[in-house]
């Protein structure tokens, strides 16, 4: 069984996914932050690739994208650093990023690599659902990576079923179609979408992303997805100076609350 599946199957109560980006505060600080992630309680975790044009990231993620780009990071140097992933990781992790980069690297040495990593899916926000259909799905299958479509607001319940018909990892869910960073809000609107989308029996688990970024706006992404996404606040921890690994624990323990594994 897959480490996704293993985790919505096994996960009791909702699964908390942290997002950061690869090369940010400092180069060769990827498995750092990712070991202490695990070791503080996330559930699984999102790994950003930076890119100069991210055109879905709000300014905070975009400053943390140009500045591990100013430090060198590449998906060369990335693939490196994780070589070494599964001697100190052993939850789900998603590589996150758009999709010049992969398209520069090729498909088949990215879907190649990733899978050698140890990685266990993808998310490539701006990968058309026909491309990867059409084009890339059999590579995707041939190395066992998930890809992660993402579903907003204004999307169509014939694509959300399309998506679902494709995946097989879960539905990355955005709380509204706003740029990373924005706060979460349950507006009337935001909930009916919520409930529309939970109504629907999706055959595979959903998670919430944007605007996740303390215990009260978890809890109630969670009243309507299995799982929920902290992006933009976690990078700004990274990005608040010494200390930042010492400061995780007391992070995501804020995220899930007290009593919650």
């Amino acid at each position: 069984m897959n480490r996704l599946k293993h985790l919505f199957e096994h996960k009791k109560g909702p699964a908390l996914s942290i997002y950061f980006t690869a090369g940010y505060p400092e180069l060769n600080a990827t498995l750092d932050i990712a070991e202490a992630l695990e070791k503080a309680g996330a559930d699984f975790l999102e790994i950003g690739f930076p890119y100069s044009d991210p055109v879905a990231d709000g300014p905070v993620i975009q400053e943390s994208s140009q500045k591990a780009l100013d430090n060198g990071m590449t998906l060369e140097i990335l693939f490196k650093q994780l070589k070494d992933l599964r001697k100190r990781v052993t939850i789900p992790v998603m590589l996150m990023g758009y999709v010049n980069p992969v398209l520069q690297y090729g498909v088949e040495n990215f879907c190649r690599d990733a899978a050698k990593a140890g990685v266990d899916g993808v998310i490539v926000p701006d990968l058309p659902m026909y491309e990867y259909e059409e084009l890339y799905s059999e590579c995707f299958a041939k190395h066992q990576l998930s890809n992660i479509f993402l579903v907003t607001p204004q999307t169509s319940e014939e694509r959300i079923r399309k998506i679902d018909s494709l995946s097989n990892g879960f539905i990355y869910l955005l709380s509204s179609s706003s740029t990373t960073g924005k706060n979460l809000s349950v507006s009337q609107n935001v909930e009916d979408y919520f409930k529309r989308i939970k109504s629907m029996n999706l055959d595979n688990p959903v998670v919430i992303g944007f605007g996740i970024s303390d215990h009260e706006s978890f809890q109630k992404a969670n009243q309507y997805a299995n799982g929920a996404i902290v992006g933009s606040a976690f990078v700004k921890l990274l990005g608040s100076g010494d200390g930042y690994l010492e400061k995780i624990p007391e992070f995501i323990r804020k995220i899930k609350g007290s009593g919650v594994s």
